[in-house]
């Protein structure tokens, strides 16, 4: 088809027809469209400098409340902007006057640094460990009984600010927060000068960090599997600690803090001591009832995996907890608390008990109290599953569950109308705990009108569910 010039009303004005999906215009519309005009515009300001469009920065004007460009005049200073908040930085060593002479010096010891001498009974004389700690020493008094004690102890403290070594930080982050120190070391081939590679960096982490979790979810509860089950209190537990690292990827350091976090570190060190007992057993019996026992003491399918993630690839680790000397030994701990070690020749049994958890962990006959969140099902009719934010009943966040027809309807009337459900079932271990099956006695929750409306918020219904709520739920 071809398309041209027509003239549609007989008024001589010809209109282009461009074809389908575009729109007719006059001849007269149709010429090349006029350059701005730039008479106004000014290739400097009137202080010499070179102007840009849009204003002297460069952008575009902003708009006013009524939709009209303002344009910022070039003598107004520019506003100030607001800095983005950052966390807070140590960058102040910890007052004297709240430092035992006696804890600095345990920790110094702790630490590596070493006693070279001085005034027995009023100070002594330490230097870090390593070459890098050459021409440099530390006067730490061993009390205050002296005068000059406080001045001893400020200038030791500054020393270690100033200082660069890992063993000098590590001192200073056990004073400024009183913790109890969890240490981990795998013996691995090192790289050219001691450095390491990613992947071991990053396995050393990340088994630290499943075995303090596998601690945390023993403080919660005892189980030989977890799954799903204490996941977001037991990782809240682990927000205050802090990690660090020694160069070469060998060595990592977590600082729990005593307050709050000893009880984490007084399971994961009596864990750590039943899960070798439990292999050494084992080892010379063939049995696994040893593994049955220490569950009691916080060995689980979860710190089973860890182990098995820090031994792999190695030719050892050791794991040891020190406890704080501010704070001395807690009941049910020993001092000193000597490294439990771990070698490749333990990873069969490790791996065996941590099946052997996994399944022999029972189901958990439950009755749960949740708000509905997904519904699917493949046709208008018949069963379907559902899945719950669970709100009581269970220490996990959400359920799946296949309900049948009736069911199925009741749990989508309490969802569109913003009511939670309650259900009973068992709790499966399959899956982490995370299916509920035998779903049965569905039936919605009356709870009050701002608790409902909280619920609904936070379901985020569409304009639909909005008006039948208010259809159905008008008259309350």
């Amino acid at each position: 088809m071809t398309h041209g010039p027509i003239d549609d009303d007989g008024s001589g004005t010809r209109r282009y027809d461009e074809g389908p999906g575009r729109r007719p215009y006059d001849d007269a519309s149709a010429r090349r469209p006029r350059r701005a005009d730039t008479s106004d515009r000014r290739p400097y300001a009137e202080d010499g400098t070179a102007s840009r469009p849009g204003g002297e920065d460069g952008r575009a004007p902003r708009p006013d409340a009524e939709g009209a460009a303002v344009r910022r005049p070039i003598g107004e200073p520019v506003r100030p902007v607001r800095s983005h908040p950052v966390e807070p930085t140590w960058t102040r060593p910890p007052d004297p006057d709240q430092v035992d002479p006696a804890v600095l010096g345990t920790l110094l010891r702790r630490h590596g640094w070493q006693r070279r001498g001085g005034a027995t009974g009023r100070y002594g004389r330490w230097t870090p460990p390593g070459p890098a700690g050459r021409g440099m020493s530390l006067l730490v008094p061993e009390n205050r009984a002296f005068p000059d004690s406080d001045d001893l102890l400020g200038e030791a403290l500054t020393a270690l600010s100033r200082s660069g070594s890992p063993a000098a930080r590590d001192v200073l982050v056990a004073l400024t927060v009183p913790s109890d120190e969890i240490h981990w070391w795998r013996d691995v081939p090192t790289g050219p000068l001691g450095t390491a590679s990613w992947g071991v960096e990053d396995q050393l982490r990340s088994a630290a960090r499943q075995m303090l979790l596998a601690a945390a979810l023993a403080t919660r509860a005892r189980a030989g599997y977890y799954g799903a089950r204490h996941r977001l209190p037991a990782a809240a537990c682990l927000d205050g600690v802090l990690v660090g690292a020694a160069p070469g990827g060998r060595r990592l350091t977590a600082f729990v803090p005593v307050a709050g976090g000893r009880p984490l570190a007084l399971r994961l060190h009596q864990a750590l001591y039943a899960a070798r007992e439990a292999i050494d057993y084992q080892r010379a019996t063939g049995g696994m009832e040893a593994f049955d026992g220490a569950v009691e003491a916080g060995v689980s399918h979860e710190l089973t995996e860890a182990l098995v993630a820090l031994v792999r690839g190695t030719e050892g680790a050791r794991v040891a907890v020190d406890w704080a000397p501010a704070a001395g030994v807690p009941e049910g701990g020993t001092a000193p608390a000597e490294p439990v070690e771990f070698s490749p020749g333990d990873l069969p049994v490790l791996r065996e008990a941590g099946a052997r958890y996994l399944r022999e962990e029972p189901s958990i006959p439950v009755r749960i109290t949740g708000v509905v969140v997904r519904m699917r099902r493949s046709a208008g009719r018949g069963e379907g599953t559902v899945r719950l934010r669970v709100l009581a009943g269970a220490e996990v966040p959400h359920v799946r569950m296949t309900l049948d027809e009736e069911s199925y309807r009741i749990a989508g009337q309490a969802h569109l109308v913003g009511l939670p459900v309650r259900v009973r079932g068992r709790l499966e271990s399959r899956g982490g705990f995370r299916r509920l099956t035998d779903a049965d006695g569905i039936a919605p929750v009356q709870v009050d009108e701002a608790e409902r409306d909280r619920l609904m918020k936070s379901l985020q219904e569409t304009a639909e569910i909005t008006a039948f709520f208010e259809e159905a739920c008008g008259g309350d």
